[in-house]
This record gives structure tokens, C-alpha cells and sequence, in this order.
């Protein structure tokens, strides 16, 4: 579902003019995330769009239990799958050279730029058509191309919305979801030439596609991601409902593919649930509109199709989340967005204050592997951890285990023998450390501890006002008069039992 048509939905009065939040860093984030709070316009389109988006799923899944039954076997599929990745994907390089497809490894994201630049400069290309794909997101493609002469122009029309806006994708799977349809009408009537205003959805979509159907034809090159990867058959499996996506992968002579290296199922049979659990947990749909098997390039006799197919896996710190059975179920995600549209923190400052490619719950998670604990290391903290990402995560992710894991990352050094993550302990504050080992150290020892109760509680008039960042948002902690034995024991109109720690 574009974002034109989740507007028609949306009960925004008046266009207005929000303060969208460009391209910020993470370590920005809860000033982000003040700001975003702030802005009502923003909240009300977010909150109007998750209770959409949830009744849509729930109406897929009224059945719990047949909605486990499903989820246990993509969970069984996922875990499956990247207990043997190194395998599979060596399997599917295999096949897919076989079929005619160039593979290429990029372990960082200058690494999957550079290959991106070599073929465009190969076929003499000053531009490319993009499908949707959220790794070309994660390593800035538009905007490394762009440095280097080379234009790329997003064919989705959520992506487009947000390109022409100069924005980041909001949501992974509805980009331009924080937008109303006055919004996108007014900014199709100020950056598209001779563009009428009108907020009649039907309409802006038609201008979206008489745009973008004149680049496919010109286009040398088509972008697109890739939702699985079949290793016994050297498949790439897309999963779209634009059509644009197919445009990307037939119309123009090169197609470049570009995923990350976790996206590899064994067998095609493997492919059918969790596609099933992605389209209904993503979308509220029991199948979308077009299913792509990309087999390779144009072949002898096929009237069309491109002449070259290239494939880019990317890594980006996925393997050091592999190699640790600790945070290995991060890579079971299928990017559904389920997580996010449940989230209530998501729902309340959406996906642009996080400053990450991958916001909400999944990005929590997923980012401090791409781009380390230092700058995201706020990200984990941004959950209540009510457990409902994980609820309703089509594949199993141990969500809340994850965050808390990365919580304690960002905290602590590893344990010996461990590979640190990177950035770890970067969150480390020795004056906190100090607190928590002097209260520990107390606790141990139970009449220094009865003995500082009581003073505390003599001095609690003292008690500060200010408590660093406790009092920005609550009450000052101030020692109760009396415990909680003593209150019982008066209430019972006995004596207190003795604290005996």
C-alpha cells in the first residue's frame, strides 16, 4: 500500500507545515525524540497510520493459534537458514554463476558504493531506476552516487515522495508514512513541472507514474532489493506491489540486485510461509500484487528482460551478529514492520528521530551491529519492554532479550573470551558503576545497611530537588518515613519483624 493511499485514511484537516527531521545522527536521539514528541501534526499521522496498520494484521490473524503454528515454522526456517549461512551462500554463488548472474561481496558499505560505480561507469550510465530496497538505504546509495555524477531516481512511490522531499524513509515498509495527501500534494505542485494542487489521491499517483514511466524507458540501470534467496536454484525472490519493481528488473539493460547476506533460505518450499507471514504481518495482505524469481539475465530467444544481472550481498557488521549465539536472532528479521507498528514508542515519534536507517524495535536491535554501540547506543533504551514486538514478530525474535542484552553491552566490557561488539561499553559511566557497586556491597552487608536506612530516613528533608536526569521528567526519590513492615505492622496493630538482611 503507497503512502497516497494510507492518506486517504488519515483524518488530517489541513496540510500544515511540520518540522520533519532530516537525515539526523542517532547520537542526537532523545533530542530527536523531544522534538518529535512535540509535534502533534506528526504524532496524530503516526498514531492514525499504526492503528491501520494493526487492524489490517489482526484481520489476518484472528487465528492465534494458527498464527503460532505458522510463526513456528518461520522461525524454524530462519534459525535453519543461518545456522548453515556460510554453506548456503557459497551454494547460492555457485548457482546463480551458473545461471549467468555476477555475484559481488561487499563487507562494507564503500565497498557495495564502489561496485554500484564500476558497473554505471562500465555501461556509460549517468543514471539508475530504483525499486524499493532498504540496503541501498543503509549504505546512502542516492547520495554516494550522486557525489560521483550519477543520478538515482526511486520508482516506489513512498520513496519517491520522500526523495523529492529531501527526507529519509520513515517506515521500511510505507516510507512516506508521517505524510498527509495535502502534504504530498503540495509538494508534487512545487517540485514537479507544471503539476496542478490537488489532494485527489487517484490523481496524484497518475502524476507519480507518468514521472517515472518515461525514466524506466530512458534508464540504463535498474536497482532493487531482495526479500529471500534461493540457494538451490540460484533465485532472488522480490516481493512488491507498485509493479515498478518488475519495471526496474526487465525494462533496463543492467539490473543490479543488492541484499544483505542473511537473506539466503536453502529450498524454494522454504520461501512459501514466510512470504505468507511477511505479506500479512507487513500490509494486512494475504499475498501482494507481484511476486518476482529472477533466474539470471535475458537469454536466447526471450524478447525481454536485462542483459546483465549482478547481485551485491552485503555484510555491514551482519556477520559479527552471526558469529555471536547471542545476538544471531537479530538476523532471523524479514522486515516485515510488524515490530514497529505495535511499538509504542515508534507510534509516538515515528521512524525519522531515530536517525537509522532501521528505526523502531527492529532498528534497536539491528543498528548497533551496522554502525556500533557508540553512536546507538540510546536505541535499546528507547523501549518499555511491554514484550509487544515480540508478540507479533512473524519470525520469533526474542525482541525485549535483545535490547536488554544491548543495554548491558553498552554498559559493560565483554566477558573474557567474548568478541567484543563494536563500541562496547561505550555507555560506560564510572560514576554509575561506583553507585551500583557501593549498593551491592551494602546489601551485603545488612547491618551497615539498616544502619544507613535509618539515617537516610532522618535526613530525608534534605533530599535534593534536582537528581540529574531522574527529576527531567519525574519526581525527586525521597525515602519513605517508614518501611514497608513497619506500615504493615501498624495496619495489623503489631509489633514490626525484625529486617534480618
Amino acid at each position: 500500500m503507497s503512502a497516497l493511499t494510507h492518506a486517504t485514511h488519515a483524518t488530517h484537516p489541513a496540510a500544515g507545515t511540520t518540522s520533519t527531521l532530516h537525515f539526523v545522527d542517532p547520537r542526537h536521539f532523545k533530542a530527536n525524540t523531544s522534538e518529535a514528541v512535540g509535534d502533534a501534526h506528526l504524532r496524530a499521522s503516526f498514531r492514525s497510520a499504526m492503528d491501520f496498520l494493526q487492524a489490517k494484521r489482526a484481520g489476518h490473524f484472528s487465528d492465534t493459534a494458527a498464527f503460532d503454528a505458522l510463526r513456528g515454522v518461520g522461525e524454524a526456517i530462519r534459525r535453519y537458514s543461518l545456522s548453515r549461512l556460510p554453506d548456503l551462500l557459497e551454494r547460492l554463488e555457485g548457482n546463480l554463476i551458473a545461471r549467468g548472474v555476477q555475484v559481488h561481496w561487499a563487507a562494507t558499505p564503500a565497498e557495495a558504493n564502489a561496485i554500484f560505480l564500476a558497473i554505471a561507469r562500465a555501461h556509460d550510465a549517468k543514471g539508475m531506476i530504483k525499486g524499493k530496497s532498504m540496503v541501498s538505504e543503509e549504505i546512502e546509495l542516492n547520495h554516494r552516487m550522486a557525489e560521483q555524477g550519477v543520478d538515482c531516481l526511486e520508482s516506489d512511490m513512498g520513496e519517491y515522495i520522500v526523495q523529492l522531499a529531501g527526507e529519509r524513509p520513515s517506515h521500511i515498509i510505507m516510507p512516506a508514512i508521517h505524510k498527509t495527501k495535502q502534504q504530498i500534494a503540495a509538494l508534487f505542485a512545487q517540485e514537479i513541472p507544471d503539476t496542478p494542487y490537488t489532494e485527489d489521491v487517484d490523481a496524484l499517483i497518475a502524476i507519480g507514474r507518468r514521472v517515472l514511466r518515461n525514466e524506466f524507458r530512458d534508464a540504463k540501470v535498474g536497482v532493487s532489493g531482495v526479500n529471500f534467496l534461493v540457494a538451490e536454484t540460484g533465485t532472488l525472490c522480490l516481493v512488491e506491489n507498485e509493479g515498478n519493481g518488475r519495471m526496474c528488473t526487465t525494462v533496463p539493460e543492467v539490473h543490479i540486485a543488492i541484499t544483505g547476506i542473511e537473506k539466503v533460505v536453502e529450498r524454494f518450499e522454504h520461501v512459501l510461509p514466510l512470504f505468507s507471514l511477511l505479506t500479512r504481518s507487513a500490509t494486512g495482505q494475504a499475498v501482494t500484487t507481484y511476486f518476482n524469481a529472477i533466474t539470471g539475465p535475458r537469454r536466447p530467444g526471450e524478447l525481454d528482460g536485462p542483459k546483465e544481472v549482478h547481485l551485491v550481498l552485503l555484510d555491514n557488521g551482519r556477520s559479527q551478529a552471526w558469529r555471536d549465539a547471542d545476538f544471531r536472532a537479530t538476523l532471523q528479521c524479514i522486515r516485515c514492520g510488524a515490530c514497529m507498528n505495535h511499538c509504542p514508542v515508534y507510534a509516538r515519534i515515528g521512524g525519522l528521530a531515530y536517525g537509522t536507517t532501521y528505526p523502531g524495535p527492529i532498528g534497536a536491535i539491528i543498528s548497533p551491529h551496522l554502525l556500533g554501540l557508540e553512536p546507538t547506543q540510546d536505541l535499546p533504551t528507547a523501549s518499555s519492554l511491554c514484550g509487544a514486538c515480540a508478540e507479533v514478530c512473524p519470525v520469533g525474535i526474542p525482541i525485549p532479550e535483545l535490547l536488554m542484552q544491548l543495554r548491558r553491552a553498552a554498559k559493560h566490557d565483554p566477558e573474557p573470551g567474548h568478541e567484543p561488539l563494536g563500541g562496547q561499553a561505550s555507555a560506560k559511566d564510572w560514576k554509575e558503576a561506583l553507585a551500583w557497586k557501593a549498593w551491592a556491597w551494602l546489601n551485603e552487608h545488612p547491618a551497615l545497611y539498616r544502619h544507613a536506612v535509618s539515617i537516610g530516613r532522618r535526613l530525608r528533608g534534605l533530599t535534593p530537588n534536582w537528581q540529574a536526569g531522574w527529576t527531567a521528567h519525574r519526581t525527586p526519590m525521597k525515602l519513605a518515613a517508614k518501611g514497608l513492615r513497619e506500615r504493615l505492622a501498624e495496619q495489623e496493630g503489631r509489633r514490626p519483624t525484625p529486617d534480618r538482611r
